[in-house]
């Protein structure tokens, strides 16, 4: 049982092998219920770091030895301390770029509230700024279970221009935002169309004619984004998040990659991210991975930032696309052959059960011709997986990494799936095939980057509205859950032997959080944060009481 106190015996298997040659710890949190999520599930009290690795976990007796005169002592105030959770797909680095010039409605409960987000950012804005609000919200989470007006914005931010966006599938944007774009009075943007509801300034549109539009916007600047950057990993750290997946994404170029880059070169980063390249050049796509990787081998970086393969998107005629054709699947197939042969890892996109065979079908030809099992192929969201697709993902070696869509968007699988949406996504069904899943958000245009809010969903199966979706047939316990977050996220970057779990020799990334996970209540899971975040031993975050210099001040949580 995870809970029940390390014995004597596990205790010496963690520690290093000879205490009395031990060399005194960078850092030692003692005092704490420390959920190892090890091989030998288990609570441990305290936890030693040198040079950017555990070096002993256990009993406060065992850190004796590794603790010397300058070795910093943190008294965790019999909180708990887990593995610092990764998000294996979120969309980080293009989020970043904006963090600190968009306004976000993540946890707003009221549209007065979200239009208060609005005249804030208005009051800090220079004259005439742009206000976007790029996604993340719903209005399933507002208490008038609506959509701002746009009398409502205009009221808001009578004197900017004012972009919001609606996941991928509806924008609205005020006279001033259409007038700055170049829209002609009575006209929209093109490849989007009126609202079906015909809400004044409200459109809708796919994926990619709201991403072309989004690409029309002001783009932030350099230092915007740098300052985003920190300020957004600064963000993710607050909440536990010690590393990141990111599938690339829309609306991001190569050269964007820029600030993120810097901050790597500057040890600047406070989280380890591993990113894919998504195809930006449709029709083309296999010449663009070609020249973008020609010096980019699988893996290349280090441990705080590595090239970690292709997607999401790898083709624009099989994204989304549930009835491709011959020529779209040979073109497929010609491009994840050649990744295959240089041993790159691929992750896709893809949404609906009823039509991955056309998928794993690919996959089964190219696994015969050129294995592909221990490449770390991934599909990700498929969110009505059933048991045989499962199964054929787990003899292919293909990873699921899933996500809390149907946080946002289960009032609506409901309705339109009715007691089939109940088992969405079928959680317990991968694990006990045993497919390597990874949990994560799909953050930030469609989700909230909250990895707790996630995890609460995980576990409760509740919409944003508070509607009970997922039975309990399909729901992890919280250890899984956590392990989901954790070691399951570890694997798609082929790092479960250095990260995920709090065991000797691993990476020492953890937090301190300010409520026990394991015990809460389940409706509080969401509101947890982080009080310490720490990547490889280095303190990247702290909150009271764990922020003045020195030794930590304990205080009962």
């Amino acid at each position: 049982m995870l809970r029940t106190l390390l014995s004597a015996a596990m205790v010496a298997t963690l520690l290093l092998p000879l205490a009395t040659h031990a060399q005194p710890a960078d850092l030692v949190v003692a005092n704490a219920k420390i959920a190892t999520l090890g091989a030998a599930p288990a609570t441990a009290q305290a936890i030693a770091v040198r040079d950017g690795r555990i070096v002993a976990v256990g009993g406060a007796g065992e850190m004796r030895p590794f603790t010397g005169p300058n070795t910093r002592t943190v008294d965790a105030g019999g909180r708990t301390v887990i593995p610092g959770l990764i998000d294996s797909h979120m969309h980080a680095v293009r989020a970043a770029l904006s963090y600190s010039t968009e306004v976000n409605w993540i946890g707003a409960g009221t549209i007065a509230e979200a239009m208060a987000r609005i005249r804030s950012a208005a009051a800090r804005a220079r004259p005439g700024g742009w206000l976007i609000v790029a996604g993340g919200w719903t209005e399933q989470q507002f208490a008038e279970r609506r959509r701002p007006t746009m009398a409502e914005l205009q009221e808001a931010a009578p004197d900017h221009p004012v972009y919001v966006q609606l996941f991928y599938e509806a924008v609205v944007m005020t006279p001033k935002a259409l007038d700055a774009l170049g829209v002609p009075a009575g006209t929209l943007p093109s490849g989007m169309k009126p609202a079906p509801d015909g809400a004044p300034g409200w459109m809708t549109g796919d994926i990619v004619g709201i991403s072309a539009l989004f690409d029309k916007l002001p783009k932030p600047t350099y230092a915007d984004n740098l300052a985003g950057t920190r300020a957004f990993f600064g963000e993710l750290n607050r909440l536990g998040i010690t590393g990141l997946v990111d599938p690339g994404g829309f609306s991001i170029a190569p050269s964007q990659y820029a600030a993120l880059f810097e901050l790597w070169r500057e040890k600047a980063l406070t989280l380890r991210v591993a990113y894919s390249v998504f195809a930006q050049k449709p029709g083309a796509e296999l010449q663009e991975f070609r020249d973008l990787t020609q010096m980019l081998p699988m893996g290349f970086g280090d441990d705080m930032l590595k090239f970690n393969g292709l997607g999401e998107r790898v083709t624009l005629a099989m994204y989304n696309n549930n009835f491709p054709d011959a020529s779209a699947k040979d073109k497929f197939y010609e491009l994840i052959k050649w990744a295959a042969m240089r041993r790159l890892a691929v992750t896709i996109h893809w949404q609906e059960n009823g039509s991955v065979d056309h998928l794993l079908a690919l996959y089964q030809k190219l696994d015969a011709e050129v294995p592909i099992k221990d490449l770390r192929w991934s599909i990700a969201h498929l969110d009505d997986a059933s048991a045989e697709t499962l199964a054929r993902m787990k003899a292919l070696g293909i990873g699921w990494t899933l996500q809390d869509a149907m946080y946002f968007q289960g009032d609506r699988a409901l309705a339109v799936r009715g007691e089939a949406a109940r088992r969405m996504p079928p959680i317990a069904t991968a694990l006990r095939a045993g497919v390597n899943v990874g949990a994560g958000t799909d953050a930030h245009r469609v989700a909230s980057y909250n990895p707790f809010v996630a995890l609460q969903w995980m576990l409760d199966g509740k919409t944003v509205s508070g509607k009970p979706m997922r039975g309990p047939d399909e729901t992890p316990t919280r250890e899984q859950a956590l392990r989901l977050y954790t070691a399951g996220s570890a694997w798609f970057s082929f790092d479960e032997a250095k990260r995920g779990t709090l065991e000797v020799g691993k990476l020492a990334d953890f937090a301190i959080l300010d409520q026990d996970f394991f015990t809460v209540p389940l409706e509080r899971i969401g509101r947890t944060v982080s009080l310490m975040t720490v990547v490889g031993g280095r303190i990247v975050y702290a909150a009271r009481p764990f922020d003045a210099t020195g030794t930590s001040v304990a205080v009962a949580p």
